[in-house]
């Protein structure tokens, strides 16, 4: 038979549970905390990271903008490399642990990495600090089969079969970041010369050319599917290229997932998200015979070790 709880003495009071303290939220200014979403998105979703490593993320990076916003600065383009420094200086004076801080670095580093890499901030003011473990971990890329069975899925004539055809034979065809593609505009098709023109890091403006199968399918999309999605829009008409269902911009939540609807349909294993068709374009340029210089061209990176690390 089970126990029965022992009761408290008659004129006595059981003793009161002691309740947990709620935790804390912080504030941070409104664009620290749109950048810090697309972060954690990309992270937890995109990256495959545990939730304990997001949340523990999310509260780093959250006491570092607590900390800069009573130093005037509200959003991450705002920060230098010095004010980084005066804030590990401050977690170490206040005596947290040397986990603590090494942890922090991580997070701020990977943080500003992202936001590099997405176009958010131009340059990197954590580049000098610790940078975290597996963050240069090279992503795997999809084999040529793999990589047509993805891009060849999307086979209806309707509206959004047309549009994902495109868009992934755009983001297999360029290796276009989804900043970029997602950014389009049909003035940036040079259709008589077969290149497409991305603004990249730093308003880096370059042109990549655009193979057969993606400006077929991206002229099947303008010509037969854009417009009927276009006049779903109520309101302001969108400029860029890739609308959702509803007529408006396409967002990289959007894009990550028909990517991943896609691949599921595909039968591919894994996760398949933008930077890994970046990888696969690259990884398949160098395999065809492209010289590294030419791929760090058509990537739009600044310097050659940046191209190494996406194609080693």
């Amino acid at each position: 038979m089970p126990r029965a709880k022992p009761q408290a003495p008659p004129g006595t009071l059981a003793p009161a549970r002691r309740r947990p303290h709620p935790k804390r939220e912080r504030k941070i200014p409104g664009p620290a905390q749109t950048s810090l979403d697309e972060f954690l998105f990309h992270l937890g979703l995109v990256r495959g990271a545990s939730p304990r490593t997001v949340s523990a993320y999310r509260s780093d990076v959250e006491s570092l903008f607590e900390y800069l916003s009573h130093h005037d600065v509200s959003g991450p383009a705002q920060v230098t490399e010095k004010a980084l420094r005066d804030y590990v200086i401050h977690l170490h004076e206040s005596g947290r642990q040397a986990t603590t801080v090494s942890r922090a670095r991580s997070a701020i580093r990977t943080f500003f990495a992202f936001l590099l890499d997405e176009g958010v901030v131009s340059e990197d003011p954590a580049a000098h600090l610790r940078a975290p473990a597996g963050w240069r971990r090279i992503p795997r890329a999809l084999t040529e089969e793999e990589a047509r069975a993805l891009v060849e899925t999307p086979r209806g004539g309707d509206p959004l079969s047309l549009r994902d055809r495109a868009l992934l034979e755009c983001a297999y065809g360029t290796g276009a970041r989804a900043s970029e593609l997602l950014g389009l505009r049909p003035a940036d098709c040079r259709w008589e010369e077969r290149l497409v023109r991305f603004v990249g890091k730093g308003s880096r403006v370059r042109l990549v050319p655009l193979g057969r199968p993606a400006l077929r399918s991206l002229r099947a999309y303008l010509e037969r599917a854009r417009p009927h999605l276009a006049v779903r829009r109520r309101g302001t008409a969108v400029e860029e290229i890739f609308l959702n269902a509803r007529g408006g911009h396409l967002t990289r939540m959007g894009l990550w997932k028909i990517l991943r609807a896609r691949a599921e349909e595909a039968g591919l294993r894994g996760r398949i998200h933008p930077h890994l068709l970046r990888h696969t374009y690259a990884t398949h340029l160098l395999r065809g015979g492209a010289s590294l210089r030419v791929v760090q061209e058509l990537l739009g990176h600044s310097r050659l070790d940046t191209t190494q690390v996406y194609t080693h």
